[in-house]
């Protein structure tokens, strides 16, 4: 069965490819049940070399991504585990879209070497795979700071993560027979889920976004402050790029290396 869930979001969010090249990056959510010869294909077809799995252990098995690393993808393991009690509260305590990009958030700032391993993995040659358990949260927030990164208006971000809105029925079909226990609270013998995990609001991406700018100042500076290197924003900013309206910015990586050094600087300052 191929892949729920999977798109490249260059080629909705930006078609004119000014900012993003086509077969840069993909999304979607996990295999189900387990990669096979169908989304081995797909990978192929979309050249993708890499997979970045953003679920945690409790969420993945060995046996999900055989098929694919015996064909030769590699695949990278870059855990968001959202299991502290900051995020259980805001788990009960959920009501809003504006909640659940608070929440997404809070889950960026628990996992910075998580986002620092995706990151670099997205830099590497080749297409690389995005995914999680829905291909919704984890993965809306990480393909929404790289699309920032790259200069993407934030409505096409937003778009792009809703889209998901599609595919929703299919994703919690899939995720029902496995991955209930691990994404959900048990309440009175029952499985609780905030309404608006069961969603993609697009008015929780635009709170994500707004926070990530307003605390952090802007994807770059959040991405350093995870320990992303220079080097690497600007390598992954090179690869996605290539050929497009962007490629020509020497600015632009000048203005990445500066963000990412005021970052650093301004979070040498605040643990000093």
């Amino acid at each position: 069965m191929s892949l729920v869930n999977f798109r490249d979001p260059a080629v909705l969010a930006d078609p004119a490819s000014r900012w993003i090249r086509p077969g840069t990056l993909f999304r979607s959510a996990q295999p189900f049940p387990a990669a096979d010869a169908d989304v081995v294909a797909q990978l192929r077809e979309h050249g993708v070399t890499t997979v970045v799995d953003l679920r945690g252990e409790a969420e993945s098995s060995p046996e999900d991504w055989a098929a694919a690393e015996a064909a030769g993808i590699a695949v990278v393991a870059a855990r968001i585990e959202p299991t502290n009690d900051e995020l259980a509260q805001a788990m009960r305590t959920m009501t809003t879209a504006a909640d659940l990009g608070a929440f997404y958030l809070l889950m960026a700032e628990s996992a910075p070497q998580a986002l620092a391993a995706a990151v670099e993995a997205t830099a590497r040659p080749g297409g690389v795979l995005v995914h999680c358990a829905a291909g919704k949260d984890r993965t809306g927030l990480l393909t929404a700071l790289l699309l920032e990164l790259l200069g993407v208006p934030a409505e096409e971000i937003v778009a792009d993560y809703a889209r998901t809105n599609e595919a929703i029925q299919q994703i919690w079909a899939g995720l029902a027979d496995r991955n209930r226990a691990a994404l959900n609270e048990v309440e009175a013998g029952r499985l609780v889920v905030p309404a608006p995990l069961l969603e993609a609001p697009a008015g929780a991406m635009s709170a994500f976004l707004d926070l990530v700018r307003t605390k952090h100042g802007g994807a770059a500076a959040f991405l350093a402050v995870c320990g992303v290197t220079a080097e690497t924003l600007d390598a992954f900013h090179a690869k996605a790029t290539a050929g497009t309206e962007a490629a020509a910015g020497a600015a632009t990586t000048a203005r990445t290396a500066t963000a990412v050094r005021t970052a650093v600087s301004n979070a040498a300052e605040v643990t000093a």
